[in-house]
């Protein structure tokens, strides 16, 4: 598997991290949470040959969501989201893109997947994993082979996702940390939509036994 991050700067102060993920032997590729900066994804779409087969967004927010037009338009690809996250993407008021002058923009997925659902690049196999609390439609991306998962805005290096916002649950976020995410292999890496990578094993004494973080 080829996995490249971009940092890409947004209205959020805090840089959205946009993954390209490929497999090596078809080039079948997937951009998840496209934020901006569009020219350097396609760039580096380009130097890996690729076929881009889907644009996963892990949830509705403007700084996940403001390249994923244009990357379509100008690479093709299928826009794919959680189902209650492609409702969010329909409603500016939710996918927050009023509020932050981004011209209420809407997103039409292409096809929307639920808890269990698999998504696959050529031999690569990511399970979508449903995680309401930052928004009513978070979902994480889980692929056991290379033993990664990608987080969205639910689960951080030291923390979770943040719940004043539309559609966001503090319980439903703790929740899904705990019993849908914490269960996960201790060596699963966690590659969150901001900040540092982290493991499964260094965030299980936040939720498991109330402890902080020390690093």
């Amino acid at each position: 598997m080829i996995l490249k991050e971009l940092k890409i700067e947004t209205w959020a102060g805090d840089p959205t991290n946009c993954y390209i993920v490929q497999d090596e032997k078809t080039k079948e590729t997937m951009v998840i949470d496209p934020a901006g900066k569009v020219d350097e994804i396609v760039e580096m779409l380009d130097i890996l040959q690729a076929k881009l087969k889907y644009i996963y967004l892990t949830h509705c927010h403007g700084d996940h969501i403001g390249g994923v037009k244009e990357l379509k338009e100008r690479y093709g690809g299928q826009i794919v989201a959680q189902r209650k996250t492609a409702e969010n993407l329909l409603d500016p008021n939710i996918n927050l893109t009023t509020y932050i002058g981004m011209g209420g923009l809407t997103i039409e997925v292409d096809s929307r997947v639920d808890d269990g659902d698999l998504l696959h690049l050529g031999e690569l196999e990511f399970k979508v994993i449903h995680t309401p609390g930052h928004t009513s439609g978070g979902s994480c991306l889980y692929c056991e082979e290379e033993k990664l998962l990608f987080s969205g805005d639910t689960l951080f290096r030291g923390t979770w996702g943040r719940t004043d916002v539309p559609t966001g649950n503090f319980e439903d976020v703790i929740n899904s940390i705990t019993k849908k995410l914490m269960i996960l292999p201790d060596e699963t890496i966690v590659y969150p939509g901001h900040g540092k990578s982290t493991m499964i094993r260094e965030e299980k004494p936040i939720y498991l036994e109330l402890k902080p973080r020390l690093l």
